[in-house]
């Protein structure tokens, strides 16, 4: 047993629905073995409770959940701030190109290795990945997160229309490249199939039905993108001219329930979101990247009056980094542009980044630091002369802590990261 002694802080309840959300110890204290959470609280009462434990002590740093992302693309790594384009011009140009690059083999075990490394080192410690199109590629991916210990969940990325043609495949064969690779690595050890059709725009029907098969067979979660800027929509709505909207062109085909987390969801309809709701599927808002190509202000107040579940995505590489504490501080800062933002401030921002995560990709044993949890945990440090040192020392409150933290703290603030209670 081992008692870190910090600033503790999580968010067991959804601030969204209730308020006190946030549970914070300003002299706390982390109690885990065996890779689980047995208690957190105060220092002196945890130190009663396990006076066998060893305890380390960390006064100078704050102790969170591990961070969740729930939409990145690791093929796009290399092209982060790539500037000036929409979506769909900047897919083209710049996107597309990169992902194609992946059909080398030694490309794609380099770039792999560098992006989980970029998780890690940030904090994040599940992350539901937008995988590649090529096999070869997505093998790499999981090896190098079974390597490192994260919980990734990803799957092959599947279209056979309006991308490059050296991207496109056959359903038929796409499917039974799906199924290979999901019966090596789904539910092995912290590891996750994810059925992944790259947009309706670049898929046929026929494509569509590969995947309804694939995830009917491996039951596996469901990701892709959706409303993410209006010439996409109104792109969508042209080739599925007899769909309701561009949410039925992935309902129709049985990809959308409680295991599917779609992307953006920038500019939704009153109906889809209702069905979302009622579904009790999940969106990953990605603000950077919405911010970065001009996609919309996602309509937060909305999705959660419809009970649509949303967390956290970086998004990269339109997003601009792999910092999920980075992605909460622009979420906050766009929701505070909307005359329709709901109340939203740190709690609400630690809810994003950590347990809102963790239930939209159906890990309830993670996300917050409750007994019983998975001692999933990082720790951040602020550097030495640092502004964040210096703001952190006038913080009279936990709430001005965690504000501090999500507007400043960054990789360099990482001192450590810790998956069941094991090192990254």
């Amino acid at each position: 047993m081992e008692i870190w002694r910090a600033q503790v802080m999580h968010t067991p309840r959804d601030p969204f629905a209730e308020a006190d959300a946030l549970d914070a110890f300003s002299d706390g204290a982390l109690a885990f073995g065996d890779g689980r959470v047995a208690a957190v609280g105060g220092f002196d009462e945890l130190r009663r409770a396990f006076p066998e434990a060893r305890v380390r002590d960390e006064r100078d740093a704050v102790l969170l959940p591990g961070l969740v992302d729930t939409h990145v693309h690791f093929p796009q790594l290399a092209i982060m701030g790539a500037m000036g384009l929409g979506l769909l011009d900047w897919l083209e140009r710049y996107a597309l190109p990169e992902e194609a690059r992946m059909a080398d083999p030694e490309h794609a075990r380099r770039v792999a290795g560098e992006f989980v490394a970029g998780l890690a080192a940030n904090g994040t410690t599940t992350a539901l990945v937008f995988g590649s199109h090529f096999p070869a590629a997505q093998e790499a991916l999981f090896e190098e997160a079974e390597r490192s210990g994260l919980r990734i969940a990803s799957g092959l990325v599947v279209s056979d229309r309006n991308l490059r043609p050296e991207l496109h495949v056959d359903p038929d064969a796409a499917y039974e490249a799906g199924r290979e690779l999901a019966g090596r690595w789904h539910g092995r050890g912290r590891l996750r199939y994810a059925v992944t059709p790259r947009f309706s725009l670049s898929c046929t029907e026929g494509m569509l039905e590969a995947c309804g098969a694939l995830h009917g067979e491996v039951r596996a979660l469901v990701t892709s993108h959706m409303n993410e800027n209006v010439d996409e929509v109104e792109a969508v709505r042209g080739l599925f001219g007899d769909f309701d909207d561009y949410l039925h062109t992935y309902e129709h085909f049985g990809l959308v329930g409680e295991s599917t987390v779609l992307a953006h969801n920038d500019h939704p309809s009153e109906a889809e979101l209702a069905r979302l709701g009622a579904a009790r599927a999940s969106v990953a808002h990605c603000p950077e990247s919405n911010a970065f190509l001009g996609s919309g202000l996602f309509p937060m107040s909305a999705h959660i009056q419809h009970g649509v579940r949303v967390a956290l995505g970086t998004d990269v590489g339109a997003g601009t980094g792999l910092s999920v504490l980075k992605e909460a501080l622009t979420a906050y800062q766009l929701q505070m542009l909307r005359d329709d933002a709901p109340p939203i401030g740190p709690a609400h921002l630690l809810y994003l980044s950590t347990r809102a995560g963790a239930l939209a990709l159906g890990l309830d044993d993670v996300g917050d630091l409750s007994p019983g949890r998975a001692a999933d945990f990082v720790l951040l440090r602020p550097p030495a002369g640092s502004t964040l040192e210096a703001v952190l020392r006038h913080s009279d409150s936990p709430e001005r802590t965690l504000g501090a933290l999500f507007a400043l703290a960054r990789e360099e603030c990482v001192a450590e990261v810790r998956i069941a209670g094991e090192a990254v």
